[in-house]
């Protein structure tokens, strides 16, 4: 959509404004027939609750809401629509349809762990990603429904099992029952042509190698595969639920840094430039089109990847490279990735500062194919951790990277997917937890923790406007055209990841939930 442009975006307004009950709130709503649909926090008898709300997206009013009787808040990041029905994650663990039109329920199926990713529809499938916990391997899956009667259709465990000869040795004699890796974050992305969904995978839990291998740091491989399919991307058939392929970012994690996140699927020439981009596969053709998938990591660090083989074709640190980053080397011909040994916490006590950390994590980048460029919000962050030690449990607490700028803690980068070079669109004192959201009409949608929410210039960077809102901008920014008319949308609040941040860059935001709705004005 391109009604909202360069040229008139100073004239955007609010038209509505709804304020939501506190509590965590992590959704991207969607649109469908001039109706939104969100996930909202909700109370009952003093409880926390959760409901699904429809409402005008004109004006905000409300058309139904659907309070699920039980579980406690949710952290779906997703709803899903398919013909007539609404199909949500509930927090207590069922997979639920509700009619598009009333809110009634439908049906519901019940499946186990928290179901944090939220519902995305492929076909006539619902897929759905859950957390799960150490010592939960039954709960670790990445599950497919029917998506008109909610019966299951196939399902991934995102842990290898003792039937996967080379996924078990990756666990260094971990017992089955206790690896946990989960699919907790943004959805995956699905390839019609190939019929194959692409997920993210996040850390191994218990986080550091010691807990999870009895005090043996070493008892898996530095080098990938490691504790598979952690911090991984896996490619599924979508028929069948199989693995394809699968390619591991970051081996036998010691830090809780996840790349679970949403895959980006695009077509692009492949020219990596090494001004820009440290690790290239050398004997991919230059020039080449080619079907990739691009994922950013929360510990940082961009891939690009063949949709069809998986072959690493170029890796990047990101948002910066630092002495500190999480992995230390990419074989560039295999792309098997090592681990930043010198950061693994190998003794108990022992602290490091690792970088990235929560740099882009359940906010989404967007991609604009005009451009062939991606737009990235990012945290200039990093870890510092301590092992536990005897009675000293483990610290662990975000810092700006050694020698960063603090006036320049948060921004967009906008990222050249043929060449990786990286062009820092903008940067500001406060971080952001707000999805980038680039349009037709060039502008890019970033809000901040600061509560301010702003359009910028999708090639220079220049803020086309501005506006400060009642809570740190969360999760989604969204575009839909109702009438005519085209609407931005954006959720305020607070996710999971806030607290910190707040106290690193200097800032005590109002933590108002709402959901705020923008259009041009006159």
């Amino acid at each position: 959509m391109n009604q909202i442009n360069k040229q008139n975006a100073g004239r955007l307004t609010q038209v509505w404004s709804n304020p939501l009950p506190p509590g965590t709130i992590e959704i991207i709503p969607i649109v469908h027939d001039g109706v939104m649909y969100l996930v909202a926090p909700s109370q009952e008898n003093g409880a926390a609750r959760t409901a699904v709300q429809a409402l005008d997206a004109t004006n905000g009013q409300i058309i139904w809401e659907y309070k699920r009787p039980a579980g406690g808040p949710s952290r779906a990041k997703t709803l899903a629509i398919f013909e007539d029905l609404i199909l949500f994650a509930a927090p207590d663990g069922f997979v639920v349809g509700l009619d598009a039109r009333t809110g009634q329920l439908r049906w519901e199926t019940k499946t186990s762990g928290s179901l944090t990713a939220g519902t995305i529809v492929f076909g006539d499938k619902v897929l759905s990603g859950r957390s799960c916990t150490a010592g939960g391997r039954v709960d670790c899956y990445i599950v497919a429904h029917d998506a008109r009667t909610g019966k299951e259709v196939w399902r991934f465990y995102t842990v290898a099992s003792s039937d996967d000869p080379a996924g078990d040795a990756s666990w260094g004699g971990t017992p089955e029952a206790v690896r946990a890796a989960s699919p907790w974050g943004l959805g995956g992305s699905y390839d019609p042509v190939r019929k194959t969904t692409y997920w993210g995978v996040a850390n191994p839990t218990p986080y550091t190698r010691a807990a999870r291998h009895g005090g043996n740091v070493e008892a898996v491989s530095k080098t990938a595969p490691a504790d598979l399919y952690s911090n991984s991307t896996v490619a599924l058939n979508m028929d069948t639920g199989k693995l394809s392929w699968y390619y591991q970012h970051l081996p036998g994690d010691d830090w809780d840094q996840d790349y679970t996140n949403e895959r980006i699927l695009l077509r692009t020439k492949v020219n990596p430039d090494p001004r820009f981009v440290k690790w290239i596969n050398p004997d991919i053709p230059r020039n080449q089109e080619r079907d990739i998938v691009v994922n950013v990591g929360e510990g940082g660090g961009l891939f690009a990847l063949d949709r069809t083989s998986g072959q690493f074709l170029w890796a990047n640190p990101f948002p910066y490279d630092d002495p500190n980053f999480l992995i230390s080397n990419i074989d560039v011909k295999t792309g098997k990735t090592t681990i930043n040994w010198d950061v693994v916490l190998k003794q108990p006590g022992e602290r490091h500062v690792i970088c990235a950390y929560n740099t882009k994590s359940y906010w989404p980048m967007s991609y604009h194919p005009g451009k062939n460029s991606l737009y990235v919000p990012y945290v200039d962050n990093c870890l510092d951790m301590t092992r536990a030690n005897g009675t000293q449990t483990e610290r662990r607490t975000g810092v700006r990277r050694p020698g960063s700028d603090p006036e320049k803690f948060g921004g967009i980068a906008k990222i050249n997917m043929a060449t990786g070079e990286i062009q820092r669109l903008y940067e500001g004192r406060a971080p952001g937890n707000g999805a980038t959201l680039v349009t037709a009409g060039d502008v890019v949608f970033w809000g901040d923790l600061n509560q301010k929410f702003r359009a910028f210039d999708a090639d220079t960077g220049k803020i086309l406007w501005e506006t400060t809102l009642g809570g740190p901008i969360q999760n989604s920014t969204i575009t839909y055209r109702v009438n005519g008319r085209q609407y931005v949308a954006v959720v305020t609040g607070l996710g999971a990841i806030t607290a910190n941040l707040f106290s690193q860059a200097g800032i005590n935001p109002q933590r108002n939930n709402a959901i705020h709705a923008f259009a041009l004005g006159n």
